[in-house]
């Protein structure tokens, strides 16, 4: 098992706004919108460096996608910010009419997503987000693992031509990805190659997969670990590569098990490779407060339930 280690924990919101003002440096055309949470999507740096270029919107989601939408008609790459629940269920006609339809440059960048939101509880721990984005035509669907991954991935919607919706969290989360990475749109990354059994983890579940296959080198299984942080376009040719030869599949993520990563996957070897497979992810319900440790163990998100996932599926080949 390859040895993965980290010097600090950060959230993947700051690499959003880290990645946010580099983007803004590297094209003038880079604009922000925000429905009034510029200090929870840490978009102050942008603001600071480009007034002019920031357009604070207030608590209207809706009027901020159209804006977004129209702003992309004289050439410009908007950013838009809120939390997960407000940029894709609130306002998702929106999305669908005016930035997916009509294949608008716009970046939805979402944050608070999933159950580690913690103590803010149901009405804001949205788990369906991924499903709903991916079901729109031509709409690109981003979840990074770490500070790192996000900031490089904020950084590459510059260049994607195209709709997108980059969705990442509040907790802070060990950042273990190289700061200089090439974000590669539609390309997995394999983190550890095995034989026994395939993990295919996304977001905040990537360093609970690396965990889980540490866990299980130590009883001689040899796991594969991959890290999708595209959802959409998925990376089938690296899923069925590996599960060609591990000849079973584990799916990881912090979302609703109908509609996200899982599916995905599923839909993928239905079609292709028929292959034993089990869902680490919240089994369709909602969340609850509580705090981000206390909602993964109860909902089942850990390393130790991608472990239990793993033997599993192997018993099933």
């Amino acid at each position: 098992m390859k040895k993965y280690t980290y010097t600090e924990s950060k959230d993947t919101r700051s690499g959003f706004g880290a990645g946010l003002l580099e983007a803004g440096q590297q094209n003038e055309n880079v604009v922000a919108l925000c429905a009034d949470l510029i200090g929870s999507l840490k978009m102050n740096d942008f603001i600071k460096a480009y007034p002019e270029r920031f357009f604070q919107i207030g608590i209207a989601e809706a009027n901020m996608m159209g804006i977004a939408a129209g702003l992309t008609i004289g050439g410009k790459i908007p950013f838009t910010g809120t939390f997960a629940n407000f940029s894709t269920g609130r306002v998702y006609d929106q999305i669908r009419q005016s930035i997916a339809y009509s294949g608008k440059n716009v970046k939805i960048c979402a944050s608070h997503a999933g159950l580690t939101l913690g103590e803010d509880g149901a009405t804001h721990q949205i788990l369906e987000d991924i499903g709903l984005m991916k079901m729109l035509p031509g709409m690109t669907v981003i979840n990074p693992c770490d500070y790192n991954q996000t900031k490089a991935a904020t950084i590459a919607l510059v260049d994607h031509e195209g709709p997108a919706y980059l969705r990442f969290g509040r907790p802070v989360v060990p950042n273990f990805t190289p700061a200089d990475q090439k974000f590669e749109i539609g390309k997995a990354v394999m983190l550890n190659e095995g034989a026994d059994v395939t993990i295919i983890a996304t977001g905040h579940l990537v360093w609970e997969a690396i965990q889980a296959g540490e866990e299980l080198e130590k009883e001689g299984i040899n796991a594969e670990i991959i890290n999708i942080h595209t959802i959409k376009p998925l990376d089938a040719a690296a899923i069925l590569k590996s599960v060609a030869k591990t000849k079973c599949v584990v799916t990881a993520e912090e979302h609703n098990r109908l509609g996200g990563l899982g599916d995905s996957v599923a839909q993928v070897l239905a079609k292709e490779l028929p292959t034993p497979q089990e869902y680490v992810a919240v089994d369709d319900s909602f969340g609850e407060s509580g705090t981000p440790a206390q909602l993964m163990e109860k909902y089942g998100l850990t390393a130790a339930d991608i472990v239990k996932a793993a033997k599993k599926v192997i018993s099933r080949k």
